[in-house]
């Protein structure tokens, strides 16, 4: 089963790719990799969350915007390659978590973003991981996710 019937069989639709919010594009596609710009979690135009995570948002709704960011670099990576199925592995994922004093669980946070994957891809997925820990993020989200992916011809 490639990666969009995975996705429908989840259940999940994916969003509209979001513009971005700066002077930026929203990937670039080199050498066989698509870099997927940071991606907030926009849903239907809206952050779904806004402030620091451990101290306005909790671990479970943080994880949830994990997912949502996922979601939107899936729509930037569908817009960039016409099929997810094009999609070879998922690299690597950067995760901003906008922290509180003390806050020290941003892996916890990100693994939102990471078991979706591993749901959609399976082991083509499993990616190497980065997790932040940020004093402020983009229009107070509490979480930022960029991605790598590796693409098939």
């Amino acid at each position: 089963m490639g990666a969009e019937e995975t996705i429908q069989s989840l259940g999940i639709s994916l969003p509209v790719a979001p513009a971005p919010v700066g002077a930026y594009v929203p990937y670039v596609l080199s050498r066989g990799f698509l870099f997927i710009s940071g991606q907030v979690p926009f849903r239907d135009g809206i952050l779904l969350q806004q402030g620091k995570v451990s101290e306005e948002v909790g671990i479970d709704s943080a994880q949830e915007c994990a997912r949502v960011c996922l979601l939107n670099a899936l729509s930037q990576a569908k817009v960039a390659l016409g099929s997810l199925d094009r999609v070879a592995r998922i690299v690597r994922m950067t995760g901003y978590v906008s922290s509180s004093a003390g806050f020290t669980d941003q892996a916890l946070v990100l693994n939102g973003a990471s078991e979706l994957a591993n749901k959609i891809f399976g082991d083509a997925g499993k990616h190497a991981r980065l997790a932040i820990g940020a004093f402020e993020l983009p229009l107070g989200s509490p979480v930022e996710l960029e991605v790598i992916i590796e693409v098939m011809d």
